[in-house]
């Protein structure tokens, strides 16, 4: 597709790469965590604010049980983006692994297919010469000429 076609999404190409997709998350990933630099200063200072804004008549804990669903849920946005820059990371790596497992699950059938015809159309195994012919030849009785424990004949067994 080119460049001037209505429909073409930049991102298309991104995800067609799993290096460019690993580049573009890992972008993005840095983009979030510089984020989550200055929400974390947030969450601090608006802590430090919230609990030392105090009404007439307040105990001493009333501005921290006021303070804490806001601190509660600044921390939330937090979690959740530690959880999203984490799945990000993972994501990358996902993606990796899938282009891997294609090549691999292309050679692995063409291994069953190799296996597949070679059950199917064994090599044909050369028959073992006829002991009667060996014997015709002549018979060693050396140690080279396996033997039965019962078929020793004069030998000793060691």
């Amino acid at each position: 597709m080119n460049s001037t076609d209505p429909n073409h999404s930049p991102l298309r190409d991104v995800a067609q790469n799993p290096e460019a997709t690993a580049r573009y998350l890992a972008d993005v990933q840095r983009v979030l965590l510089d984020i989550g630099k200055n929400l974390e200063t947030l969450a601090i200072e608006t802590q430090v604010h919230l609990r030392d804004t105090h009404v007439e008549g307040d105990r001493w804990y009333h501005a921290r049980l006021r303070a804490l669903p806001v601190e509660r849920a600044l921390g939330n946005v937090l979690k959740n983006l530690k959880n999203l820059t984490e799945g990000l990371e993972k994501s990358a790596y996902k993606r990796r692994a899938h282009d891997e497992a294609v090549v691999n699950t292309v050679r692995e059938r063409k291994e069953k297919e190799l296996e597949k015809r070679r059950k199917k159309n064994p090599p044909q195994l050369q028959a073992a010469p006829d002991p009667q012919q060996q014997g015709a030849q002549g018979r060693n009785v050396g140690y080279a000429e396996p033997t039965s424990i019962y078929d020793l004949g004069n030998r000793e067994s060691a």
